[in-house]
């Protein structure tokens, strides 16, 4: 939007018009973000001086952020492209303030990388590690500030190392993010016609094959470890191609050969944030929480009723295996609101009285924004 001594455009402008009103609006834009900037530097000099642990990244901040413009956005400009550009400009911001390091599920250009750029924007330094186990590991020791690691796939189901690792460490959930899992064929080659294999992860194979039967008959399917090592082996080999994200196009210097190949348009993956801190209430929250009880006729419908009768959406429960004895099981709830709710408050401290109830809160957190 234009500021507001600028003039809307008429039937008479010229395109030198349009253009000369286009480079005031700009230096106008320009202008504002270095006294956004100077704002958050001023933030950054508070926080300093309080001398406590203080949070410099506040997730439930950022999103009250986007749903305040969602709410206010009007015009051409897709509301998708205007969330794009403020994480960008907050990911900047926060820079100015203490560069923060994220931890990924690596190599790079894969699905959790993407998800690292989305939720934390191209300024805060990230680095892939090579396991689940590592990426709670590096924010453990605090050599990142932040985590993220697959945690859900609409179709295919639960991540369970990440709930494992998830009941043993002392950090918390402070983000998700949901990533629409669009696969690409990706080649040093340009056409179809010469390729003659195709690597992928085993998980994107099984999500294309349909597209791969009909258009890609009698040509050799190899499983690796990852979509970013698919991408190198069609980087370098004749004859071969890849599927992986759209992201890795740029970052190998491959020729996209199809797009959308992926059998299910609705596929999506689900990513955690995991740090230190807790964020405070946001007005879309979810909290996730894990438990577990004594084996008796009954126990979880009891324990399920309790979120009932407080009027609170479940939004998903899984078990896993307590891997302490056999047939002894964990569950995990993620529900709608935050615990520091009064209902969700009131219906964790019921759940927690019962004897034989064993309660962790993995973490409360802004719901999705987009």
């Amino acid at each position: 939007m234009a500021s507001s001594n600028s003039e809307p455009p008429s039937t008479t402008d010229t395109l030198d018009d349009c253009r000369t009103a286009i480079d005031r609006i700009d230096d106008t834009i320009h202008d504002l973000l270095m006294e956004r900037a100077g704002w958050v530097l001023k933030v950054g000099e508070l926080k300093d001086k309080s001398g406590t642990d203080v949070a410099f990244y506040r997730p439930e901040r950022e999103a009250r952020i986007h749903r305040r413009l969602e709410a206010r956005h009007k015009g051409a400009l897709p509301i998708v492209a205007l969330h794009r550009i403020y994480r960008e400009i907050i990911s900047a911001s926060l820079n100015l303030e203490k560069e923060l390091t994220v931890a990924y599920l690596g190599p790079e250009a894969t699905f959790t990388h993407q998800a690292a750029q989305k939720q934390f924007g191209s300024s805060f330094k990230m680095f892939p590690v090579r396991t689940i186990n590592e990426v709670f590991h590096e924010v453990e020791i605090k050599r990142a500030d932040f985590g993220v690691a697959p945690v859900e796939n609409s179709i295919e189901g639960i991540v369970n190392h990440t709930l494992d690792r998830l009941v043993d460490s002392t950090l918390l959930i402070c983000g998700e993010v949901y990533l629409p899992i669009v696969h690409v064929l990706l080649s040093g080659e340009t056409d179809l016609e010469g390729v003659k294999v195709v690597y992928s992860h085993h998980l994107a194979v099984s999500q294309c094959r349909t597209w791969l039967a009909r258009y890609m008959p009698g040509v050799r399917i190899e499983e690796v470890r990852s979509t970013a090592k698919a991408a190198k082996l069609a980087q370098k080999e004749r004859g071969a191609a890849a599927i992986t994200g759209i992201y890795a196009a740029d970052e190998f210097g491959l020729n996209i050969l199809a797009e959308h190949i992926e059998d299910r348009a609705d596929n999506e993956n689900r990513f955690l944030v995991i740090g230190h801190h807790a964020p405070s209430r946001s007005g879309h929250d979810m909290t996730s929480i894990m438990f577990s009880f004594r084996d008796e006729p009954g126990f979880l419908h009891r324990v399920l009723g309790i979120f009932t009768s407080h009027k609170i959406n479940l939004t998903r429960i899984e078990s896993r295996p307590s891997r302490k004895k056999a047939w002894d099981y964990l569950f995990f709830i993620d529900f709608e609101g935050h615990q520091e709710d009064e209902n969700a408050a009131a219906a964790l401290e019921e759940l927690s009285a019962i004897s034989g109830v064993i309660v962790k809160i993995l973490g409360s957190y802004p719901s999705r924004v987009l």
